[in-house]
């Protein structure tokens, strides 16, 4: 089943324990970013394991391998159960993410490795350098971080049926960018509802400001996992069907 992942864009432990008991056993996923890493550090991680929830550390590593390698040991340690690598890294520098993992055992975190940001498109590559359509360029990213160890990637819904046919069933699909119907995008550029995400393939959704934002979080939060599970539902018969085929 598809799992979502709720993004704590805040900044204090406080703030996320309070939104965590809010939203209850609704949400069993969380994504720490940038913003709340940096303000609390390993201890917001250790709090939300004290939980019993999922963590996804998206700090999107990107440096040379053996730092990177050092950072997810670091990451294992904590017990986080996914971890972000830029694919742009390079070989060397997944695939000694990739074996780090490998070595933590039972503790090991699935190595996501993003591709293009869902707030990029076209012409934003086009300013750094890259001649490839996004879908191109994902799938080029996307290919070479599979190839090399890492368990899935991340990109936006308007790759995911794509990259899905291109990876194979296996491949863990990440994808931001998720927004229910009528939601506003924000600085999301290439964005789809929940029920197309799941439908198109994706195996973790991550939703951020259309729960947090919400007036009653845990109701909005309620209504994705629905709409999730109904596209699950969906998938699961159209799988049966194709398999009778056979």
């Amino acid at each position: 089943m598809t799992e979502l992942i709720v993004a704590l864009d805040l900044s204090s432990t406080a703030e996320v324990e309070a939104a965590v008991d809010q939203l209850g056993d609704t949400v069993q996923f969380y994504k720490i970013g940038l913003e709340l890493f940096s303000a609390e550090g390993p201890a917001v991680v250790r709090a939300l394991k004290a939980r019993g929830k999922k963590v996804f550390l998206d700090l999107k590593l990107h440096d040379i391998p053996r730092t990177v390698e050092r950072a997810v040991s670091a990451g294992a340690e904590l017990g986080v159960d996914l971890m972000t690598i830029h694919a742009a890294g390079g070989r060397a520098m997944i695939k000694a993410a990739a074996d780090a993992a490998a070595q933590c055992g039972a503790k090991a975190p699935k190595i996501l490795a993003v591709t293009v940001l869902t707030s990029l498109d076209g012409e934003d590559l086009q300013e750094i350098g890259v001649a490839r359509a996004p879908t191109a360029q994902v799938e080029a990213l996307g290919r070479l971080a599979c190839d090399n160890g890492a368990d899935g990637i991340v990109c936006s819904p308007m790759e995911v049926a794509h990259m899905r046919s291109v990876l194979g069933k296996d491949a863990l699909l990440c994808t931001p960018g998720v927004r229910p119907a009528g939601a506003e995008i924000g600085d999301q550029k290439r964005v789809a509802t929940p029920g197309q995400a799941v439908r198109d393939g994706s195996t973790h959704l991550v939703v951020g400001r259309p729960v947090m934002g919400a007036a009653d979080p845990q109701a909005a939060a309620r209504t994705i996992v629905a709409e999730m599970r109904a596209a699950d539902s969906l998938s699961a018969l159209s799988d049966a069907s194709d398999h009778e085929k056979d």
